[in-house]
């Protein structure tokens, strides 16, 4: 069962004064990839939060953003007293205006407000790594969703190239013929006698140069290990990517070896669904 890379969790915790609200939104990305935006009070449990993540997604780009909403009377910013006093000193000499305006001036100047920094306790990192674990439990399913609808397209292209390959197969036989037919037409037109042994072993050489029996026999391999990976526990997009290319190699072959339209043309139909498999496998964990 495969997973996908792109998910969204949400969770919201209530805390004596404070509610707490973590995000946390994923997209495809070849290695683990956090960028955390947190209150500075959390800064020093930020290795401890990104250990819990990394753990749960293994690997694409995330953001984890947790708010704090004050609930309480209580609150981390006061006015700074005594320097709002001076700068309201100071702008009296400069502009006639009413304690109001100088007040209402003052407090947007720098240092006008002080913000004491919050200590984090136990009990509250405890509820911060609950509202991640839930958040966590919820995109973990958002991409397991995912993953069922790409497993399903992906089976479902696997199967068209294996229904190609048994297209493939079907007029080999015809290829041959045709390429014999070629030679011999060709042979006529310049008007030379030619020795028929001699024409036959000319013949099975050239053949033998283009037969792609071991491309068919090892793309049909490649197809099955595919489907089997895909049904496998475990969601490994990286061996899905590796067994992807080598899919891509003998689709490759077969296509320059062909030397016959009508299988050329299905080898066209054969990379068009690889490629779009290769779009997919991008977003799988």
């Amino acid at each position: 069962m495969i997973q996908s890379m792109t998910g969204f969790g949400k969770s919201v915790t209530q805390i004596p004064n404070k509610k707490i609200t973590v995000e946390l939104k994923s997209l495809n990305s070849k290695n683990f990839d956090l960028n955390a935006r947190i209150p500075s009070q959390y800064r020093e449990k930020e290795l401890d939060l990104r250990n819990i993540i990394s753990n749960s997604l293994g690997r694409g780009k995330v953001d984890l953003s947790i708010y704090v909403e004050y609930t309480g009377e209580q609150t981390s910013t006061n006015v700074n007293t005594e320097v709002v006093k001076n700068y309201m000193d100071q702008l009296k000499n400069i502009v006639d205006a009413s304690e109001v305006e100088l007040l209402k001036m003052a407090v947007k100047m720098p240092d006008a407000l002080k913000t004491e920094r919050d200590e984090i306790d136990d009990e509250e990192f405890k509820a911060i790594e609950g509202a991640v674990m839930d958040a966590l439990t919820e995109i973990n399913g958002f991409r397991t969703d995912e993953g069922n609808a790409l497993e399903k397209d992906l089976s479902m292209r696997i199967a068209n190239i294996k229904n190609l390959l048994d297209d493939v197969i079907k007029i080999d036989p015809d290829r041959v013929d045709a390429v014999r037919e070629r030679l011999r037409k060709g042979i006529d037109e310049i008007k030379e006698q030619v020795d028929e042994n001699r024409f036959e072993q000319e013949l099975v050489y050239y053949i033998e140069k283009f037969d792609i029996t071991e491309e068919k026999v090892r793309l049909d391999n490649h197809l099955d290990y595919f489907q089997k990976t895909l049904d496998s526990k475990d969601s490994n997009g990286r061996k899905l990517a590796f067994i992807s290319q080598e899919i891509g190699r003998e689709i490759n072959t077969i296509g320059s070896k062909s030397n016959y339209a009508p299988m050329q043309q299905m080898v066209v139909q054969m990379k068009d669904e690889l490629e779009k498999i290769k779009e997919q496998i991008l977003n799988v964990l």
